[in-house]
């Protein structure tokens, strides 16, 4: 059985979580528990990219120690572990953990030795908050595309990293398909983009402008490594000696990236061509995800459009906030947040819906049965799991918790039909057949709300006698 390897992107910590950042920790925990569901061996990693300029900056604007700065806002990204639910077997700190700085350091010297280094004077376009050269052609009215401010000129001289030399290599992995970038539009933007060629990259930065901050390019401490090139190397810096080898070398893993669309080509392109140079395998899917947005505007601190994902689960809870994310957000498209749509799909589905089926089931079978349950028919909805596995593996979060709205859906009707409060001969067999489908929603729902699904088996046992009924969830309106 092939394993699955899953990570998020490592955020920058100049700035606490947001909305953004727990829907791609969510997508990555939905994957990781669903393989584990099926029986499937999985690791989840995610982290935080500590060594970025931009944090340096912030932390000069706090009036802050820098790495006093870094600590405390990577604290908080760790601690989402709670507030969403998540799995993740590992998180790793590019500024505080050894294993990353010596891996990062083994990488460099690798590329090194295949002679893909040079030094020379470099200027360009250089937006800061995305941490990235851009090309004029790429800017939008002279915009950074993604921050909407206007880049820099900056003069330097620094390492730059062979690029080019691996364009037919990379356009041959994405063509094939042996480089899986999924959705399909994502894909086609990677092409195109290698397609037009690619220039070699600029890879360093003079430590004078990070204030030592960093990870020193190796036999040239004058030199900074990159922000992008240290951060995308947590993904095998994480894994050492045998989980390296379990994780990332064996044939029998897929290698898989939960990305959003504003770094596409860094794992796309750039980290596939780095692992080329160094001599290690590659990944094998890079699942991108759209923006969310607030009044249109995309999630940002800087622009005070952000939401915070722990006040969320604080007011409304994990299951109603991990919904929202998994059942609303488009995998194409950028989606609008709102509270109300929050309260809306989780009074709708969970508490009117799933809860009130369940609900309902438990106390016909307590007050005409005592909670036992007469025989074990074949569920509702036999094709549920199947489903789930299809839309899980394209990506698509939405048409998977759809197939469970639309089971609970069934199931209701089912008992709209029936009448089983009428007492009629039926009586036993729908009951069952109910309490049976119940179950099998139950345990599919438990990679997408692990609480509530957790909390559903209880009440619905395994055997003859099932719990008392209890509200599975409140209603948020």
């Amino acid at each position: 059985m092939t394993s699955l390897y899953v990570t998020t992107a490592i955020p920058y910590v100049n700035a606490p979580p947001h909305l953004g950042h727990a829907l791609e920790l969510v997508q990555a925990d939905v994957l990781a528990r669903h393989a584990r569901l099926r029986g499937r061996p999985a690791r989840f990693l995610t982290g935080t990219d500590d060594n970025a300029l931009k944090n340096v900056t912030a932390a000069r604007a706090a009036g802050v120690p820098v790495a006093e700065f870094v600590d405390r806002n990577a604290a908080r990204f760790r601690d989402l572990r709670g507030p969403l639910s998540l799995s993740f077997d590992d998180f790793i700190r590019t500024s505080a953990d050894e294993r990353h700085r010596s891996g990062v350091t083994a990488l460099w010297r690798a590329c090194a030795a295949r002679g893909d280094f040079y030094l020379r004077e470099y200027r360009g376009l250089y937006c800061g908050g995305c941490e990235q050269f851009w090309a004029a052609a790429e800017l939008v009215d002279g915009r950074c595309p993604e921050h909407g401010v206007a880049p820099a000129p900056v003069t330097e001289r620094n390492w730059f990293f062979r690029l080019s030399r691996y364009q037919e290599q990379i356009l041959a992995l994405l063509e094939s398909g042996a480089l899986s970038v999924e959705p399909a539009a994502r894909r086609e933007e990677v092409l195109a983009f290698v397609r037009a060629g690619l220039a070699d990259l600029s890879v360093s930065r003079p430590a004078s402008r990070a204030g030592g901050w960093g990870i020193p390019v190796p036999d040239d401490p004058g030199q900074i490594i990159y922000v992008w090139w240290d951060a995308l190397a947590n993904y095998l810096t994480a894994l050492e000696g045998a989980d390296y080898d379990r994780w990332w070398a064996a044939g029998s893993v897929e290698r898989t990236h939960v990305i959003g669309k504003g770094i596409t080509r860094f794992h796309a392109v750039y980290w596939p061509a780095l692992l080329l140079s160094a001599g290690r395998p590659r990944p094998d899917r890079i699942l991108v995800h759209d923006y969310l947005t607030v009044d249109g505007a995309k999630l940002s601190k800087s622009a005070g459009h952000a939401v915070d994902p722990v006040d969320l689960a604080a007011r409304y809870g994990p299951d109603a906030l991990r919904w929202w994310l998994l059942s609303e957000v488009a995998p194409l498209g950028d989606t609008d947040f709102t509270e109300s749509r929050l309260i809306r799909r989780a009074d709708q589905d969970l508490a009117n819906g799933l809860g009130n089926l369940v609900n309902r089931t438990l106390t016909l079978a307590h007050r005409h049965r005592q909670g036992l349950l007469p025989g074990t028919p074949e569920a509702l909805s036999p094709d549920l799991p199947a489903t789930i596995d299809r839309a899980v593996a394209a990506f698509d979060l939405r048409a998977a918790t759809g197939a469970i709205r639309e089971a609970v859906t069934t199931a209701n009707r089912y008992l709209d039909y029936r009448r089983p409060w009428e007492l009629p001969p039926s009586f036993d067999t729908t009951l069952a057949t109910v309490v049976a489908t119940c179950r099998r929603i139950a345990t599919e729902l438990t990679p997408f709300l692990p609480d509530a699904a957790t909390r559903l088996k209880s009440q619905l046992g395994s055997g003859p006698q099932v719990g008392t009924p209890t509200p599975a969830f409140r209603r948020l309106s």
